[in-house]
Parts: structure tokens; C-alpha cells; sequence
């Protein structure tokens, strides 16, 4: 995933993101994005921090990402920025009232 993947139109990753900093996301984000048809959509799902100070399950998991590897848990305009670092759009989020994992979709620029 750092070097290629397979051409599709859209990808889907499901708490990969979190296991890398910033830098290596974007690396990750703009292999998809090069490979990625025309009307290329990517679909992050992670755990996500709420902006303000709500206690949330992902801050607790964003510890244990300190303990372990590059990663964190991010909120969910740090991973837009991400998406538009890598040459994404920001489309969507979807985070359900009960759960702990949204959705961000992004479509290739």
C-alpha cells in the first residue's frame, strides 16, 4: 500500500490509517488516489475524536495508539486534511449515534 494497489473505483479502509502518522497516510492516500479510476471514491473507516471535550471510547484508543507504533486517532477534519494532502476531496462523514467508528468518504480531484 506504500509503493501500489490494485486499479479499482473505490477503496475501502477499515482502521488502517490509525497504525500510521501523517506522513505515511498521505504516502498511502496518494498511492490509492494514483491508481484510483477517474471517479475514484476512498472510504476511511476509524475511530474518530469528537472536537470537543465529550469522553469518547477513540481517546482511550488514541492512548494506546501512543504505546504502539507511528499512528493516532484523529478527528475527523485532521483526516480531510489528510484526504486533500494526498490529492482527495472531502465529500461526507458518517458517525452513528451509537457507535464508536465513522465513515469518511473522499472522491478523487
Amino acid at each position: 500500500m506504500f509503493v501500489d494497489v490494485p486499479p479499482a473505483d473505490a477503496y475501502l479502509m477499515k482502521m488502517i490509517l490509525h497504525d500510521w502518522n501523517d506522513e505515511e497516510c498521505i504516502q498511502i492516500l496518494r498511492v490509492i488516489h494514483h491508481r484510483a479510476s477517474p471517479a475514484g471514491r476512498v472510504f476511511i473507516a476509524e475511530y474518530m475524536i469528537p472536537d470537543n471535550d465529550t469522553p469518547h471510547f477513540s481517546k482511550l484508543f488514541d492512548t494506546h495508539r501512543m504505546c504502539w507504533g507511528t499512528g493516532r486517532e484523529r478527528t475527523i477534519e485532521e483526516n480531510a486534511a489528510l484526504l486533500q494532502s494526498a490529492g482527495w476531496r472531502y465529500v461526507a462523514s458518517w458517525l452513528p449515534s451509537r457507535g464508536t467508528i465513522c465513515v469518511i468518504e473522499g472522491e478523487k480531484v
